[in-house]
Protein backbone atom coordinates (compact mmCIF):
# COMPACT_ATOMS: atom_id res chain seq x y z
CA UNK A 1 0.00 0.00 0.00
CA UNK A 2 1.51 3.81 -1.18
CA UNK A 3 1.32 5.76 1.47
CA UNK A 4 -0.36 9.16 0.93
CA UNK A 5 1.38 11.28 3.01
CA UNK A 6 4.60 13.45 1.99
CA UNK A 7 7.77 11.99 3.09
CA UNK A 8 9.52 14.06 5.77
CA UNK A 9 12.96 14.26 7.07
CA UNK A 10 14.64 14.92 10.83
CA UNK A 11 18.30 15.40 10.64
CA UNK A 12 20.14 14.37 13.69
CA UNK A 13 23.95 12.57 14.49
CA UNK A 14 24.71 9.82 12.87
CA UNK A 15 25.89 7.41 15.84
CA UNK A 16 25.55 4.04 14.68
CA UNK A 17 25.65 3.53 10.74
CA UNK A 18 23.42 1.49 9.08
CA UNK A 19 19.72 1.40 7.52
CA UNK A 20 16.50 0.43 9.59
CA UNK A 21 12.79 0.22 8.22
CA UNK A 22 9.96 -0.03 10.88
CA UNK A 23 7.03 0.57 12.98
CA UNK A 24 7.83 3.38 15.86
CA UNK A 25 7.74 2.44 19.31
CA UNK A 26 7.48 6.28 20.88
CA UNK A 27 9.07 6.24 24.47
CA UNK A 28 8.46 9.24 27.26
CA UNK A 29 10.61 9.69 29.87
CA UNK A 30 8.48 10.52 33.25
CA UNK A 31 8.90 14.24 34.02
CA UNK A 32 9.97 14.43 37.36
CA UNK A 33 8.70 17.43 39.90
CA UNK A 34 9.20 18.49 43.53
CA UNK A 35 6.56 18.73 45.28
CA UNK A 36 7.59 21.37 47.73
CA UNK A 37 5.86 19.62 50.98
CA UNK A 38 7.76 20.99 53.87
CA UNK A 39 8.14 18.34 57.10
CA UNK A 40 6.35 19.18 60.01
CA UNK A 41 9.09 17.98 63.03
CA UNK A 42 11.93 15.78 63.75
CA UNK A 43 9.77 12.68 63.75
CA UNK A 44 8.76 13.01 60.04
CA UNK A 45 11.91 14.05 59.40
CA UNK A 46 13.56 10.40 60.62
CA UNK A 47 10.74 9.01 59.12
CA UNK A 48 12.24 10.42 55.70
CA UNK A 49 15.53 9.35 56.37
CA UNK A 50 14.03 5.29 56.72
CA UNK A 51 12.23 6.10 53.70
CA UNK A 52 14.82 6.65 51.65
CA UNK A 53 17.49 4.04 53.17
CA UNK A 54 14.87 1.69 52.56
CA UNK A 55 14.77 2.70 48.71
CA UNK A 56 18.17 2.78 48.32
CA UNK A 57 18.56 -0.90 49.97
CA UNK A 58 15.53 -1.87 47.60
CA UNK A 59 17.29 -0.19 44.47
CA UNK A 60 20.78 -2.24 45.00
CA UNK A 61 18.48 -5.28 45.43
CA UNK A 62 17.44 -5.05 42.39
CA UNK A 63 20.71 -3.78 40.40
CA UNK A 64 22.18 -6.78 42.36
CA UNK A 65 19.06 -9.03 40.27
CA UNK A 66 19.87 -7.48 37.39
CA UNK A 67 23.27 -8.24 37.35
CA UNK A 68 23.06 -11.93 38.01
CA UNK A 69 20.39 -11.92 35.48
CA UNK A 70 22.95 -10.99 32.71
CA UNK A 71 25.86 -13.28 34.57
CA UNK A 72 24.01 -15.97 34.82
CA UNK A 73 23.13 -15.47 30.97
CA UNK A 74 27.15 -15.16 29.80
CA UNK A 75 25.87 -11.84 28.80
CA UNK A 76 28.76 -9.64 30.01
CA UNK A 77 27.18 -6.22 27.46
CA UNK A 78 25.39 -3.96 30.46
CA UNK A 79 27.14 -5.07 33.45
CA UNK A 80 29.49 -2.31 33.64
CA UNK A 81 26.20 0.31 33.52
CA UNK A 82 24.74 -1.95 36.34
CA UNK A 83 28.50 -1.36 38.39
CA UNK A 84 28.68 2.21 37.98
CA UNK A 85 24.50 2.43 39.46
CA UNK A 86 25.52 0.71 42.07
CA UNK A 87 28.45 2.55 42.80
CA UNK A 88 26.63 5.26 42.67
CA UNK A 89 23.35 4.22 44.76
CA UNK A 90 25.72 3.08 47.51
CA UNK A 91 27.96 6.67 47.15
CA UNK A 92 27.71 7.70 51.33
CA UNK A 93 27.97 11.05 49.97
CA UNK A 94 24.62 10.69 47.85
CA UNK A 95 23.52 9.40 51.22
CA UNK A 96 24.94 12.46 53.10
CA UNK A 97 23.63 15.23 50.79
CA UNK A 98 20.27 14.06 50.86
CA UNK A 99 20.09 13.39 54.42
CA UNK A 100 21.33 17.15 55.02
CA UNK A 101 18.28 18.74 52.71
CA UNK A 102 16.05 16.77 54.58
CA UNK A 103 17.38 17.29 57.83
CA UNK A 104 18.24 21.12 57.36
CA UNK A 105 15.18 22.38 55.02
CA UNK A 106 12.98 19.70 56.07
CA UNK A 107 12.13 18.32 52.45
CA UNK A 108 10.57 15.05 51.73
CA UNK A 109 13.34 12.40 50.66
CA UNK A 110 11.80 12.55 47.39
CA UNK A 111 12.30 16.45 47.37
CA UNK A 112 16.15 16.23 48.57
CA UNK A 113 16.86 13.36 45.79
CA UNK A 114 15.48 15.52 43.03
CA UNK A 115 17.83 18.39 44.09
CA UNK A 116 20.96 16.69 44.34
CA UNK A 117 20.19 14.31 41.43
CA UNK A 118 19.58 17.84 39.46
CA UNK A 119 23.23 19.07 40.81
CA UNK A 120 24.95 16.22 39.94
CA UNK A 121 23.30 15.87 36.52
CA UNK A 122 24.28 19.79 35.53
CA UNK A 123 27.71 19.82 36.69
CA UNK A 124 28.20 17.02 34.21
CA UNK A 125 26.00 18.41 32.01
CA UNK A 126 28.35 21.48 32.22
CA UNK A 127 31.61 19.54 30.83
CA UNK A 128 33.33 20.19 27.00
CA UNK A 129 34.28 16.47 27.45
CA UNK A 130 31.91 14.90 25.37
CA UNK A 131 32.36 11.55 27.07
CA UNK A 132 31.84 12.92 30.93
CA UNK A 133 29.14 15.13 29.55
CA UNK A 134 27.00 11.98 28.22
CA UNK A 135 27.67 10.36 31.89
CA UNK A 136 24.60 12.86 33.17
CA UNK A 137 22.36 9.93 32.26
CA UNK A 138 24.09 7.47 34.60
CA UNK A 139 23.22 10.07 37.48
CA UNK A 140 20.00 10.74 35.96
CA UNK A 141 18.95 6.99 35.98
CA UNK A 142 20.39 5.78 38.79
CA UNK A 143 18.04 8.50 40.84
CA UNK A 144 15.32 7.61 39.04
CA UNK A 145 15.47 4.01 40.19
CA UNK A 146 15.40 5.32 43.99
CA UNK A 147 12.65 7.74 43.16
CA UNK A 148 10.55 5.25 42.06
CA UNK A 149 11.11 2.82 45.05
CA UNK A 150 10.27 6.14 47.04
CA UNK A 151 7.22 6.04 45.54
CA UNK A 152 6.33 2.35 45.66
CA UNK A 153 5.98 2.20 41.85
CA UNK A 154 6.82 -1.51 40.21
CA UNK A 155 9.26 -1.22 36.96
CA UNK A 156 7.86 -0.68 34.02
CA UNK A 157 8.05 -3.39 30.95
CA UNK A 158 7.65 -3.17 27.59
CA UNK A 159 6.65 -4.80 24.81
CA UNK A 160 8.17 -4.30 21.27
CA UNK A 161 6.79 -4.83 18.19
CA UNK A 162 8.62 -6.66 15.09
CA UNK A 163 11.75 -4.68 13.53
CA UNK A 164 10.31 -1.27 15.70
CA UNK A 165 12.68 1.47 15.90
CA UNK A 166 12.61 3.54 19.59
CA UNK A 167 11.92 6.91 19.12
CA UNK A 168 12.32 8.86 22.71
CA UNK A 169 13.69 11.96 24.29
CA UNK A 170 16.44 10.22 25.92
CA UNK A 171 17.21 6.35 26.51
CA UNK A 172 18.45 5.68 30.09
CA UNK A 173 21.10 3.48 30.69
CA UNK A 174 18.55 0.76 31.76
CA UNK A 175 16.57 1.65 28.74
CA UNK A 176 19.81 0.34 26.39
CA UNK A 177 20.33 -2.56 28.15
CA UNK A 178 16.76 -4.40 28.59
CA UNK A 179 16.67 -3.47 24.47
CA UNK A 180 15.25 -6.78 23.13
CA UNK A 181 17.29 -7.02 19.77
CA UNK A 182 14.94 -9.51 18.19
CA UNK A 183 12.56 -7.00 18.01
CA UNK A 184 14.12 -3.43 18.05
CA UNK A 185 16.20 -2.63 14.74
CA UNK A 186 16.97 1.02 15.38
CA UNK A 187 16.53 3.71 17.78
CA UNK A 188 16.61 7.80 17.59
CA UNK A 189 16.63 10.09 20.36
CA UNK A 190 15.72 13.86 20.69
CA UNK A 191 18.53 14.31 23.56
CA UNK A 192 22.30 12.72 23.49
CA UNK A 193 25.56 12.55 21.43
CA UNK A 194 28.31 10.14 19.97
CA UNK A 195 29.69 9.26 23.60
CA UNK A 196 26.08 8.71 25.42
CA UNK A 197 25.08 5.57 26.52
CA UNK A 198 22.18 4.92 23.68
CA UNK A 199 25.27 5.90 21.36
CA UNK A 200 27.42 3.48 22.80
CA UNK A 201 24.82 0.79 23.12
CA UNK A 202 23.94 1.20 19.77
CA UNK A 203 27.25 0.98 18.22
CA UNK A 204 28.62 -2.63 20.10
CA UNK A 205 25.44 -3.75 19.03
CA UNK A 206 25.74 -2.73 16.00
CA UNK A 207 21.96 -1.42 16.03
CA UNK A 208 21.72 1.89 13.42
CA UNK A 209 21.09 5.30 16.14
CA UNK A 210 20.66 8.91 15.48
CA UNK A 211 20.64 11.15 18.25
CA UNK A 212 19.81 14.88 18.35
CA UNK A 213 16.87 15.21 16.83
CA UNK A 214 15.90 18.23 17.50
CA UNK A 215 11.53 18.08 18.18
CA UNK A 216 11.74 14.74 17.36
CA UNK A 217 8.68 13.86 20.11
CA UNK A 218 6.01 15.86 18.39
CA UNK A 219 6.39 14.53 14.42
CA UNK A 220 5.76 11.12 15.19
CA UNK A 221 3.12 8.90 15.76
CA UNK A 222 2.48 5.21 17.50
CA UNK A 223 3.36 2.59 14.49
CA UNK A 224 3.78 4.97 11.69
CA UNK A 225 6.58 3.74 9.56
CA UNK A 226 9.72 5.61 9.68
CA UNK A 227 13.09 4.65 7.84
CA UNK A 228 16.29 5.55 10.19
CA UNK A 229 20.00 6.11 8.18
CA UNK A 230 22.46 6.19 10.83
CA UNK A 231 25.12 7.08 8.78
CA UNK A 232 23.54 10.11 7.36
CA UNK A 233 22.19 10.78 10.38
CA UNK A 234 18.35 11.52 8.96
CA UNK A 235 14.92 9.79 10.27
CA UNK A 236 12.60 9.88 7.68
CA UNK A 237 8.81 10.01 8.23
CA UNK A 238 6.10 8.28 6.63
CA UNK A 239 8.44 7.17 3.60
CA UNK A 240 6.78 5.99 0.00
CA UNK A 241 6.91 2.99 -1.23
CA UNK A 242 10.26 4.39 -3.76
CA UNK A 243 11.66 5.93 -0.48
CA UNK A 244 11.67 2.43 0.98
CA UNK A 245 12.95 0.93 -1.62
CA UNK A 246 15.98 3.15 -2.06
CA UNK A 247 16.86 2.41 1.45
CA UNK A 248 16.20 -1.29 1.29
CA UNK A 249 19.22 -1.23 -1.10
CA UNK A 250 21.36 1.06 0.78
CA UNK A 251 20.22 -1.87 3.46
CA UNK A 252 21.81 -4.14 1.93
CA UNK A 253 25.00 -2.68 0.54
CA UNK A 254 25.68 -1.89 3.85
CA UNK A 255 25.52 -5.41 5.44
CA UNK A 256 27.74 -6.46 2.52
CA UNK A 257 29.98 -3.67 3.82
CA UNK A 258 30.07 -4.13 7.61
CA UNK A 259 31.09 -7.82 6.93
CA UNK A 260 33.51 -7.18 5.21
CA UNK A 261 34.80 -4.15 8.00
CA UNK A 262 34.68 -7.13 10.65
CA UNK A 263 36.81 -9.53 8.87
CA UNK A 264 39.34 -7.02 8.98
CA UNK A 265 39.61 -7.96 13.31
CA UNK A 266 42.18 -10.38 12.98
CA UNK A 267 44.21 -8.49 10.11
CA UNK A 268 47.55 -6.15 10.62
CA UNK A 269 47.20 -2.88 9.59
CA UNK A 270 49.62 -2.70 6.69
CA UNK A 271 50.37 -0.55 4.09
CA UNK A 272 49.83 -2.07 0.18
CA UNK A 273 53.79 -1.29 0.57
CA UNK A 274 54.56 -3.52 3.82
CA UNK A 275 54.37 -0.38 6.44
CA UNK A 276 53.39 -1.42 9.52
CA UNK A 277 50.66 1.11 11.11
CA UNK A 278 49.20 0.98 15.08
CA UNK A 279 45.70 0.94 15.86
CA UNK A 280 44.73 2.22 19.57
CA UNK A 281 41.90 2.94 21.33
CA UNK A 282 40.72 6.13 23.70
CA UNK A 283 38.88 4.59 26.76
CA UNK A 284 37.68 6.03 30.22
CA UNK A 285 37.14 2.80 32.08
CA UNK A 286 38.10 -0.92 32.09
CA UNK A 287 34.77 -2.14 30.47
CA UNK A 288 36.02 -0.34 27.10
CA UNK A 289 38.45 -2.91 26.54
CA UNK A 290 35.90 -5.43 25.45
CA UNK A 291 35.22 -2.80 22.71
CA UNK A 292 38.79 -2.16 22.11
CA UNK A 293 39.38 -6.20 21.34
CA UNK A 294 36.12 -6.56 19.47
CA UNK A 295 36.70 -4.15 16.82
CA UNK A 296 41.22 -5.16 15.93
CA UNK A 297 42.51 -2.63 18.33
CA UNK A 298 45.80 -3.10 19.69
CA UNK A 299 45.76 -1.27 23.02
CA UNK A 300 45.20 1.87 24.66
CA UNK A 301 46.54 4.87 23.37
CA UNK A 302 44.42 6.97 26.07
CA UNK A 303 43.04 5.90 29.19
CA UNK A 304 41.40 9.07 30.47
CA UNK A 305 41.42 8.99 33.99
CA UNK A 306 38.93 11.53 35.16
CA UNK A 307 36.08 9.43 35.55
CA UNK A 308 37.62 8.66 39.00
CA UNK A 309 37.85 12.08 40.24
CA UNK A 310 34.46 13.80 38.83
CA UNK A 311 31.07 13.46 40.53
CA UNK A 312 31.77 13.02 43.76
CA UNK A 313 33.02 15.14 47.05
CA UNK A 314 35.89 13.90 47.83
CA UNK A 315 39.09 12.29 45.85
CA UNK A 316 39.56 9.05 45.69
CA UNK A 317 42.06 7.39 47.67
CA UNK A 318 45.50 5.43 46.57
CA UNK A 319 43.79 2.18 46.81
CA UNK A 320 40.79 2.70 44.86
CA UNK A 321 43.02 4.84 42.26
CA UNK A 322 45.17 1.10 41.96
CA UNK A 323 42.13 -0.97 41.70
CA UNK A 324 40.96 0.83 39.10
CA UNK A 325 44.28 0.77 37.01
CA UNK A 326 45.02 -2.52 37.70
CA UNK A 327 41.36 -3.77 36.90
CA UNK A 328 42.59 -2.48 33.26
CA UNK A 329 46.09 -3.58 33.47
CA UNK A 330 44.80 -7.87 33.78
CA UNK A 331 42.22 -7.07 31.30
CA UNK A 332 44.57 -5.74 28.59
CA UNK A 333 47.49 -8.41 29.38
CA UNK A 334 50.74 -7.01 27.29
CA UNK A 335 48.69 -5.02 25.04
CA UNK A 336 49.81 -1.45 25.75
CA UNK A 337 48.05 1.00 27.96
CA UNK A 338 48.63 4.59 28.39
CA UNK A 339 47.41 6.56 30.71
CA UNK A 340 47.19 10.48 30.70
CA UNK A 341 47.44 11.80 34.13
CA UNK A 342 44.37 13.77 35.82
CA UNK A 343 43.26 16.28 33.70
CA UNK A 344 40.86 18.31 35.63
CA UNK A 345 39.85 22.03 36.00
CA UNK A 346 38.21 24.25 33.18
CA UNK A 347 35.14 22.19 32.02
CA UNK A 348 35.87 19.12 34.65
CA UNK A 349 34.90 20.79 37.83
CA UNK A 350 35.70 19.06 41.00
CA UNK A 351 34.22 21.27 43.47
CA UNK A 352 35.87 19.30 46.95
CA UNK A 353 39.36 20.70 45.38
CA UNK A 354 37.98 24.42 45.95
CA UNK A 355 39.17 26.06 42.92
CA UNK A 356 38.43 29.54 42.38
CA UNK A 357 35.73 30.23 39.29
CA UNK A 358 37.49 31.69 36.17
CA UNK A 359 36.70 34.02 33.39
CA UNK A 360 38.65 31.61 31.03
CA UNK A 361 38.54 28.10 32.63
CA UNK A 362 40.28 26.49 29.66
CA UNK A 363 43.21 29.06 29.50
CA UNK A 364 43.29 28.78 33.41
CA UNK A 365 44.46 26.47 36.37
CA UNK A 366 43.86 22.97 35.29
CA UNK A 367 45.56 19.68 34.12
CA UNK A 368 49.44 19.73 34.75
CA UNK A 369 49.20 23.02 36.42
CA UNK A 370 46.83 21.77 39.28
CA UNK A 371 49.21 18.65 39.28
CA UNK A 372 52.72 20.37 39.97
CA UNK A 373 50.99 23.10 42.29
CA UNK A 374 49.31 20.13 44.41
CA UNK A 375 51.84 17.64 45.05
CA UNK A 376 49.84 15.16 47.22
CA UNK A 377 47.38 14.47 44.55
CA UNK A 378 49.89 13.90 41.97
CA UNK A 379 51.72 11.56 43.79
CA UNK A 380 48.92 9.58 45.04
CA UNK A 381 47.84 9.29 41.65
CA UNK A 382 51.07 8.65 40.64
CA UNK A 383 51.35 5.82 43.02
CA UNK A 384 48.05 3.79 41.93
CA UNK A 385 49.57 3.88 38.59
CA UNK A 386 53.04 2.75 39.07
CA UNK A 387 51.72 0.08 41.42
CA UNK A 388 49.62 -1.12 38.99
CA UNK A 389 52.14 -1.39 36.19
CA UNK A 390 53.21 -4.06 37.83
CA UNK A 391 50.43 -5.98 36.47
CA UNK A 392 50.49 -4.67 32.78
CA UNK A 393 52.18 -2.86 29.83
CA UNK A 394 51.86 0.98 30.96
CA UNK A 395 52.68 3.85 30.09
CA UNK A 396 52.70 7.39 31.48
CA UNK A 397 51.44 11.25 29.89
CA UNK A 398 51.53 14.37 31.06
CA UNK A 399 48.44 16.48 29.91
CA UNK A 400 48.67 20.63 28.84
CA UNK A 401 52.37 20.59 28.76
CA UNK A 402 53.38 24.02 27.73
CA UNK A 403 57.47 24.26 28.84
CA UNK A 404 60.30 21.91 29.26
CA UNK A 405 60.15 23.10 32.77
CA UNK A 406 56.95 21.65 33.27
CA UNK A 407 57.73 18.15 31.90
CA UNK A 408 60.77 18.38 33.72
CA UNK A 409 59.27 19.39 37.39
CA UNK A 410 56.45 16.15 36.38
CA UNK A 411 59.10 13.82 35.79
CA UNK A 412 61.14 14.71 39.15
CA UNK A 413 57.97 14.02 41.12
CA UNK A 414 57.91 10.77 39.21
CA UNK A 415 60.94 10.02 39.94
CA UNK A 416 60.65 10.70 44.27
CA UNK A 417 57.54 7.98 44.03
CA UNK A 418 59.47 5.45 42.30
CA UNK A 419 62.38 6.21 44.73
CA UNK A 420 59.59 5.91 47.32
CA UNK A 421 57.94 3.27 46.44
CA UNK A 422 61.42 0.96 45.81
CA UNK A 423 62.53 1.93 49.38
CA UNK A 424 59.11 0.31 50.53
CA UNK A 425 59.79 -2.89 48.69
CA UNK A 426 56.77 -2.36 46.59
CA UNK A 427 56.74 -4.11 43.30
CA UNK A 428 55.92 -1.39 40.08
CA UNK A 429 56.73 -1.77 36.66
CA UNK A 430 60.20 -0.69 35.88
CA UNK A 431 60.23 -0.19 31.98
CA UNK A 432 57.54 1.96 31.89
CA UNK A 433 57.91 4.94 29.70
CA UNK A 434 57.41 8.88 30.03
CA UNK A 435 55.57 10.96 27.75
CA UNK A 436 53.54 14.07 27.16
CA UNK A 437 50.47 15.44 25.18
CA UNK A 438 51.14 17.95 22.05
CA UNK A 439 47.77 20.10 22.44
CA UNK A 440 48.86 23.24 23.25
CA UNK A 441 50.69 25.15 20.36
CA UNK A 442 53.73 26.38 22.56
CA UNK A 443 54.33 22.63 22.83
CA UNK A 444 53.83 22.18 19.27
CA UNK A 445 56.63 24.90 18.34
CA UNK A 446 59.15 23.58 20.85
CA UNK A 447 58.69 20.25 19.83
CA UNK A 448 62.49 19.54 19.42
CA UNK A 449 63.04 20.74 22.89
CA UNK A 450 60.75 18.83 24.53
CA UNK A 451 61.61 15.80 22.60
CA UNK A 452 64.89 15.54 24.72
CA UNK A 453 63.10 14.97 27.54
CA UNK A 454 60.72 12.65 27.12
CA UNK A 455 60.30 8.74 25.70
CA UNK A 456 57.32 9.91 23.00
CA UNK A 457 54.55 12.10 22.31
CA UNK A 458 50.91 12.22 21.71
CA UNK A 459 49.15 14.63 19.50
CA UNK A 460 45.94 15.54 20.87
CA UNK A 461 44.11 17.68 17.98
CA UNK A 462 41.13 18.00 19.78
CA UNK A 463 42.87 20.58 22.30
CA UNK A 464 45.05 21.85 19.66
CA UNK A 465 42.75 22.84 16.69
CA UNK A 466 41.09 24.97 19.99
CA UNK A 467 43.97 26.75 20.84
CA UNK A 468 45.53 26.93 17.61
CA UNK A 469 42.41 28.43 16.05
CA UNK A 470 41.14 30.64 18.94
CA UNK A 471 37.61 28.13 18.44
CA UNK A 472 35.38 27.22 21.61
CA UNK A 473 33.90 24.30 19.83
CA UNK A 474 31.19 24.30 22.42
CA UNK A 475 30.24 27.47 20.86
CA UNK A 476 27.17 27.34 17.94
CA UNK A 477 28.12 30.40 16.60
CA UNK A 478 31.99 29.96 15.63
CA UNK A 479 32.36 25.76 15.72
CA UNK A 480 32.45 25.69 12.25
CA UNK A 481 35.80 27.55 11.99
CA UNK A 482 36.64 24.38 14.35
CA UNK A 483 38.87 22.27 11.53
CA UNK A 484 41.33 19.88 11.97
CA UNK A 485 42.26 20.23 8.37
CA UNK A 486 43.67 23.96 8.55
CA UNK A 487 46.54 24.44 7.24
CA UNK A 488 47.95 25.98 10.68
CA UNK A 489 46.89 22.78 12.12
CA UNK A 490 48.47 20.81 9.89
CA UNK A 491 51.36 22.62 10.08
CA UNK A 492 51.56 22.02 13.85
CA UNK A 493 51.16 18.58 13.56
CA UNK A 494 53.66 17.88 10.89
CA UNK A 495 56.20 19.94 12.73
CA UNK A 496 55.81 17.42 16.05
CA UNK A 497 55.89 14.26 13.86
CA UNK A 498 58.81 15.64 12.24
CA UNK A 499 60.90 16.57 15.33
CA UNK A 500 59.81 13.16 16.92
CA UNK A 501 61.16 11.30 14.68
CA UNK A 502 64.43 13.44 14.55
CA UNK A 503 64.90 12.76 18.30
CA UNK A 504 64.23 9.19 17.83
CA UNK A 505 60.99 9.01 20.17
CA UNK A 506 57.89 7.60 19.50
CA UNK A 507 55.01 9.94 18.17
CA UNK A 508 50.96 9.26 18.28
CA UNK A 509 47.99 10.71 17.93
CA UNK A 510 44.88 10.78 20.17
CA UNK A 511 42.49 13.20 18.84
CA UNK A 512 39.39 12.76 16.92
CA UNK A 513 41.44 13.31 13.80
CA UNK A 514 43.16 10.06 14.07
CA UNK A 515 39.90 8.75 13.96
CA UNK A 516 38.79 10.38 10.99
CA UNK A 517 39.24 8.35 7.26
CA UNK A 518 39.56 11.21 5.60
CA UNK A 519 42.71 12.00 7.82
CA UNK A 520 44.28 8.77 7.41
CA UNK A 521 46.68 9.25 4.40
CA UNK A 522 47.47 12.91 4.91
CA UNK A 523 48.71 11.67 8.61
CA UNK A 524 50.42 8.56 7.20
CA UNK A 525 52.46 11.26 4.60
CA UNK A 526 53.60 13.28 7.25
CA UNK A 527 55.30 9.76 8.75
CA UNK A 528 52.44 9.31 11.67
CA UNK A 529 52.47 5.20 12.61
CA UNK A 530 50.41 5.52 15.29
CA UNK A 531 47.09 6.41 15.70
CA UNK A 532 44.48 6.41 18.68
CA UNK A 533 40.90 6.61 18.51
CA UNK A 534 37.11 5.73 19.69
CA UNK A 535 36.95 1.83 19.61
CA UNK A 536 34.42 1.60 16.87
CA UNK A 537 36.27 4.02 14.38
CA UNK A 538 39.38 1.11 14.28
CA UNK A 539 37.96 -0.79 11.54
CA UNK A 540 37.54 2.23 8.92
CA UNK A 541 40.79 3.33 9.30
CA UNK A 542 42.03 0.00 8.98
CA UNK A 543 40.63 -0.28 5.93
CA UNK A 544 42.30 3.26 4.92
CA UNK A 545 45.42 1.97 6.04
CA UNK A 546 45.81 -1.33 3.80
CA UNK A 547 43.99 0.25 0.72
CA UNK A 548 46.87 2.66 0.42
CA UNK A 549 50.75 2.66 -0.14
CA UNK A 550 53.32 5.32 1.51
CA UNK A 551 54.35 6.50 -1.79
CA UNK A 552 49.96 7.56 -2.09
CA UNK A 553 50.27 9.17 1.30
CA UNK A 554 53.23 10.50 0.92
CA UNK A 555 51.80 12.64 -1.95
CA UNK A 556 48.84 13.89 -0.52
CA UNK A 557 50.88 15.35 2.11
CA UNK A 558 53.17 16.89 -0.24
CA UNK A 559 50.00 18.33 -2.26
CA UNK A 560 48.24 19.73 0.86
CA UNK A 561 51.36 21.80 2.02
CA UNK A 562 51.09 23.91 -1.23
CA UNK A 563 46.98 24.43 -0.52
CA UNK A 564 46.10 27.79 1.77
CA UNK A 565 42.33 26.82 3.04
CA UNK A 566 41.00 23.33 4.69
CA UNK A 567 38.30 22.74 2.09
CA UNK A 568 40.94 22.41 -0.31
CA UNK A 569 43.22 20.17 1.64
CA UNK A 570 39.51 18.08 2.69
CA UNK A 571 39.01 17.88 -1.18
CA UNK A 572 42.56 16.14 -1.84
CA UNK A 573 42.17 14.06 0.85
CA UNK A 574 38.63 12.82 0.13
CA UNK A 575 39.34 12.05 -3.83
CA UNK A 576 41.49 9.69 -3.33
CA UNK A 577 39.34 7.39 -1.29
Amino acid sequence: MTTTKEPSRIAGIGVSPGIAIGPALVVRREVVAVTGITLANAAEVAAEIGRFDEAVSRSVAEVDGLIAGLTEAGNDEGLDILETQTEFLTDPQLRADVVQQIEEQFRTAHDALVGVTDALVQLFLNMDDAYMRARHADVRDAGDRILRHLGGRARQTRTYPEGCIIVADDLSPSDTIALDLTQVAGFATQMGGPTSHAAIVAKARGIPAVVGCVALLDGIKEGERLVLDGQAGELVLRPDDATTDIYREKQQHFAEQSAWLKSLRDVSAVTKDGCAVQLLANISEPADLDQVFENGGEGVGLLRTELLFLGRDSLPDEEEQFGFYQKIALKAGKRPVTIRTIDIGGDKEAPYLGLAREENPFLGYRAIRICLDRTDIFKTQLRAVLRASAFGNFNIMFPMIGSVQEVRAAKAVLQEVRKELAEEGVPFGAEMQTGIMIEIPAAAVIADLLAKEVDFFSIGTNDLIQYTLAVDRMNDQVAALYDGFHPAVLRLIARVIEEAHRAGIHVGMCGELAGDPHATRLLLGMGLRSFSMSAVSIPRIKQQVRETTLTDAQCIFEAAKGLDSADEIRAVCQSVN
